[in-house]
């Protein structure tokens, strides 16, 4: 069960999808006149700027550098999603010298304001000790308030402290109800951990079928935790019809994250299948590779 927050994860899922939208095309005058109002000190258009340059958008090229000189210009005027932004950049290096006290710092700006982005970030790092002292509760503190405003992230987050009793008292009924929040907005690890904790009986009734739901939710993203776990439901038909071939699927997919377990599971798998039903489970792999 995945249970550590990821800095590098769950900052990139929590950044804003850059975007052309203001703009339209480059030729009708809508990128040139951004430009212009970033260039005048408008905050909003610096920082669209910024997200236009740290993702690459049909206007211009890809470049961190460039991202975090607009960013830094509407941080510096106290916009608050521009300073969670600037704060990714430097945890993780992109156009800027790597820096977990800065970025710590642009997180605590954007954070006081309520951006739930940045509470989430700052969250990550009390948690992982990055820029600051390690603080479990004030790591808990933190992904609550952005948890509230329905940032899945950090509802995925809180829920693992819930879990593991970090910042919080352990209390699975709580890491359940969190882990569904963020489930149900399509969290990959949130699915996983619900159906593991279905699976289980922790803080819920044991329900294999739940349990398989969730985990067949998660293993369609390519969680390959989730879809080791399937195969094991498909093995002992817990949740659904016992299904070897679907089994070997599940098991083929997940090893290749080359995981030993699942690598085992997929041998001793195919050692219980004749060659007609091996080939037909291997295509249904590949089939299930196409449609993704």
């Amino acid at each position: 069960m995945k249970k550590g927050c990821c800095l590098m994860a769950l900052l990139l899922l929590g950044m804003a999808i850059a975007s052309c939208d203001s703009t339209k095309s480059c030729g009708d005058g809508g990128f040139q006149s951004l430009v212009d109002e970033a260039g005048q000190g408008d905050a909003a258009a610096q920082f669209k700027l910024g997200r236009m340059y740290d993702g690459g958008a049909e206007c211009v090229s890809q470049d961190a550098k460039a991202a975090a000189e607009w960013y830094e210009k509407a941080a510096n005027q106290g916009y608050a999603k521009a300073q969670a932004n600037l704060g990714l950049l430097y945890a993780t290096g992109d156009g800027v010298t790597q820096g977990d006290q800065v970025a710590l710092k642009w997180f605590k700006k954007a954070a006081n304001q309520g951006n739930m982005v940045g509470q989430n970030n700052l969250g990550v790092m009390y948690k992982n000790a990055q820029g600051v002292a390690q603080d479990y509760k004030e790591a808990a503190k933190w992904f609550k308030k952005a948890a509230e405003q329905g940032y899945s992230d950090a509802q995925y987050n809180l829920g693992a402290m819930y879990d593991d009793g970090q910042g919080v008292t352990q209390d699975y009924k709580f890491a359940v109800q969190w882990y569904k929040k963020a489930a149900d907005q399509g969290d990959s690890d949130a699915q996983y951990n619900l159906g593991a904790k279905y699976d289980n009986g922790q803080g819920v009734s044991q329900d294999y079928q739940q349990a398989a739901i969730w985990y067949e939710k998660s293993a369609k993203q390519g969680n390959p935790d989730a879809q080791y776990d399937l195969g094991i439901a498909y093995v002992k038909g817990n949740g659904v019809q016992q299904d070897i071939m679907t089994a070997y699927m599940w098991f083929d997919l997940a090893s290749r994250s080359h995981d030993k377990q699942a690598l085992n599971a997929k041998a001793l798998t195919a050692k219980a299948l004749t060659p007609k039903q091996l080939e037909k489970a291997q295509q249904m792999t590949k089939e299930w590779k196409i449609r993704q």
